[in-house]
């Protein structure tokens, strides 16, 4: 892709997060995620094969319903009550419209759907980006009309998302479709607090970037796609493979690792908020998650192939690492101990 072309998406992504995420009127929100829905789509489609062509498809018919579904909930929500106050969402079937169209923006359960395939058709950089920075706008969205919704439906999407996925990722075998499904299950855990603790929905968001982004770009390094090329990967950057292990059951949240804060303080706010019931679903559905991170670290270093592959061994790379890697990975395995600090700022 042209440089010039490239530096005017990333800006327009910028621009159109900055607008949604800065403003308190529904059309200056909706503009800012049609804005970052039209930079992200060329990225999506720059490889011009069928299937990029395909996912980008897919994407913007998604995002536009979404965003159409935004426009009406905040239309009917002023027809209603003349405000057009993102914070002052008080009708009914307008804030239940909205949780829908922000949940379809998410992928969230059960309006998953798109975000494995177009993920799929994505590039590494281009789908870090998808699961991150565009689901950053939509997430805001979630937080600043976090009173106004529903908390029943949005704990039913939260659990369901998180069954459906840790139990659809079980049988795959493309890695990207596999951090689709983490990045829904991850979600999950997002959504159900949201309505109680919104900074701690925010703090989970953080987190889960700081640890996708590590893995993205790790896997993006080493050039894998799947799983029977991450089986030969290791005699690549043997170095840069132990890490991604432990950043990967990070990612599954096993407790010495940072992975495990996050869903430490949603259980003890929903015990706190008298949601046992609900604390103890959502932390046996994730286990089915953790069973395809276990598979992910055990194909990275744990093991060989049992059969014979088609892909070549490789010898090291000669391609520096870099640095941002090194600082990602080392904040998604030690940020535990800072856990006293964090619940003082929440």
């Amino acid at each position: 892709m042209n440089p010039q072309a490239k530096l005017i998406f990333t800006i327009s992504l910028l621009l159109g997060t900055t607008i949604t995420i800065s403003s308190n009127h529904w059309v200056m929100a909706w503009t800012g995620l049609e804005i970052n829905t039209l930079a992200i789509l060329p990225l999506i489609s720059k490889s011009h094969h069928p299937r990029a062509i395909e996912a980008a498809t897919k994407y913007f018919l998604v995002q536009a319903t979404a965003s159409a579904l935004i426009l009406f909930s905040s239309m009917m929500n002023a027809w209603h009550t003349g405000q057009w106050d993102i914070t002052q969402m008080t009708h009914p079937v307008a804030c239940l419209i909205l949780t829908t169209a922000i949940s379809m923006k998410l992928g969230l359960a059960p309006f998953h759907f798109w975000f494995p395939e177009v993920l799929q058709g994505s590039p590494l950089i281009t789908g870090l980006l998808l699961s991150t920075a565009m689901k950053f706008p939509p997430i805001t969205l979630l937080f600043m009309t976090s009173q106004s919704l529903n908390p029943t439906l949005l704990t039913t999407m939260a659990i369901l998302s998180t069954a459906l996925g840790g139990w659809m990722g079980l049988n795959q075998t493309q890695i990207r479709k596999i951090l689709a499904f983490s990045s829904i299950s991850h979600l999950g855990w997002m959504a159900i607090i949201v309505v109680y603790n919104p900074k701690l929905t925010l703090l989970n968001f953080y987190l889960y970037v700081l640890m996708t982004s590590a893995v993205f770009l790790t896997l993006n390094t080493t050039k894998v796609l799947k799983l029977s090329t991450l089986m030969t990967s290791w005699t690549k950057t043997p170095s840069l493979n132990a890490i991604l292990v432990l950043t990967l059951l990070s990612l599954a949240g096993l407790p010495p690792l940072t992975g495990f804060l996050p869903k430490w303080l949603i259980i003890q706010e929903l015990t706190k908020q008298e949601m046992v019931p609900a604390a103890m679903i959502i932390s046996l559905t994730s286990l089915l998650g953790l069973f395809f991170y276990l598979r992910l670290a055990y194909c990275t270093m744990i093991t060989l192939p049992p059969h014979t592959t088609n892909h070549m061994k490789q010898w090291h790379i000669n391609k520096r690492v870099s640095i941002l890697i090194a600082i990602l990975s080392t904040s998604s395995l030690l940020l535990l101990p800072m856990s006293p600090m964090i619940l003082t700022i929440i």
